[in-house]
Order: C-alpha cells, then structure tokens, then sequence
C-alpha cells in the first residue's frame, strides 16, 4: 500500500472529499451485505468518510489505516460514535485483524492503492465463511467540462499525474476480473456535488499528486484552478461523480 502518498493532507481531504450516495448504503442493506449486526473492516479508512456512513448501518467498523495524517483527521471526525469506530494502524496487506473476524471487507477510494493479490489474501483471511468485499469509488464523471479542464491543469502542473484515481478505468468491470472469485455485481450511484472555491480547489489540492505549499508549481496550480471556478460563474459550481461499486466474494 503506498501509505505516504497523503501525508499531511488528512485535513484537506476531510474537507474536501465528497461523501458516498444514500442509494449505496441502502442497496448493500437491502442484499444483506451490511446489517445491524455486521462487523466491517474499511480498508484504507483515510479520514474516516466511508466508515462514517457505515458506522451508521453496521455494529462495529474497524478503521483500518497506515498513514499518521489520515488517522488524525480520523479521530477527530468518528469521535461521535465511540467504540463503533475502531482506528488500526496498519496496511491493506496486512492488517493485524483476527482470522475470520469480519462480515465485510470495504475499500473506498483506495483499491487502486494496494497490492492486489497480498489484499485479496488478507480478505480470505480475516473474512468469516461467505463474507463480502465492496470496492467503491466516487469517479468524476468526465463528462463534465469542468472535470476535463481539471485534468488538463492537473496534467500541465502535477507531476506523476496519470489521470484520476491513478488512472484506473472504473468502468471496465473486466478490470477487476482476477480480484473476485467468479461472479461478482456492479452497481453504479448518481453523486453530483456543490463545491464553493475553498471546497474545489480542497478537492484538487487533497489528491495525491498535487503539489504542497513550498512545491514548485503549487501557486500556479492554485492560481489555475482558481481562475477555472471563477470562469465557471464563481459561488458554486456543479461537480458530478459517478459512484461505482463493485462487489462479490473473493
């Protein structure tokens, strides 16, 4: 897991980063997958957006972490729900949970991080017999002109940039055929967002490569992405993600 790719963002991205559609939450309750009951691990919890919801459906998430920026941002937003939220400290390969400890494994935002195969090894183990894993994304929807424009700034100013969500094409359900054990489902949310300018330019400055203050190209990217909101009326702009989801059994 590339556990450093955050450091000293977790603010930024509990600000900024959009939250998961109430369509998700309620499909999965209605499959089963989440109950009262269950027992979650959220598999690179970051600042805790995704348990947050979850701790809302199920018994128990276990916040599941590496990065010291993210957990902090972690505590201070899941402090409301007590013992619901558990934070660990530890990677997506290696979690340190108890064998066959969970009902679900989730990963949102942050699949396309890890080691594939060592995670997909980590849910067999730490999953109770016929367990699920939900992988979840919010993807910009790039349709969208003001979405495009991003990507042509994060293009010319970040570097190591090779598209959103490093360049994983979340539409292509083939692109997760070797992760689950035969059949798995697709699900996708509508999720279109309002970002005043603090909360877009939070949302560009939060990914992973985009530069920090003291970087080279971190004024002009900020000086870009400004001038692109204030074109697109100031105030508000419309900011539409896709929330795609894909689950099965691994």
């Amino acid at each position: 897991m590339n556990e450093d790719k955050f450091s000293a963002k977790g603010s930024l991205y509990s600000a900024s980063r959009p939250n998961y559609p109430d369509g998700l939450f309620e499909y999965l309750t209605e499959r089963g997958i989440l109950t009262p009951q269950s027992t979650a691990a959220d598999i690179g919890s970051g600042t805790g957006i995704f348990s947050i919801q979850l701790a809302q459906t199920v018994k128990t998430v276990f916040a599941v972490e590496p990065n010291d920026s993210m957990r902090r941002a972690a505590k201070r937003d899941c402090e409301a729900f007590g013992g619901r939220i558990i934070s660990v400290q530890a990677s997506a390969e290696h979690t340190g949970l108890q064998d066959g400890s969970v009902d679900c494994v989730t990963a949102a935002q942050a699949f396309h991080w890890f080691d594939r195969q060592a995670f997909r090894a980590e849910c067999r183990r730490i999953l109770k017999p016929s367990g699920w894993v939900v992988l979840v994304w919010n993807d910009r929807d790039e349709a969208s002109e003001i979405i495009r424009r991003s990507g042509e700034i994060n293009a010319q100013f970040c570097h190591g940039y090779r598209g959103y969500s490093n360049g994983m094409d979340f539409s292509d359900p083939q692109q997760f055929a070797d992760f689950f054990k035969g059949d798995f489902e697709v699900r996708q949310f509508e999720n279109v967002l309002s970002y005043d300018r603090e909360t877009f330019l939070g949302r560009s400055l939060s990914s992973s490569y985009a530069p920090r203050p003291g970087d080279e190209n971190y004024h002009g990217y900020v000086q870009a992405l400004t001038r692109l909101f204030e074109e697109f009326g100031g105030g508000t702009v419309a900011y539409p993600y896709v929330t795609r989801c894909y689950l099965g059994r691994v």
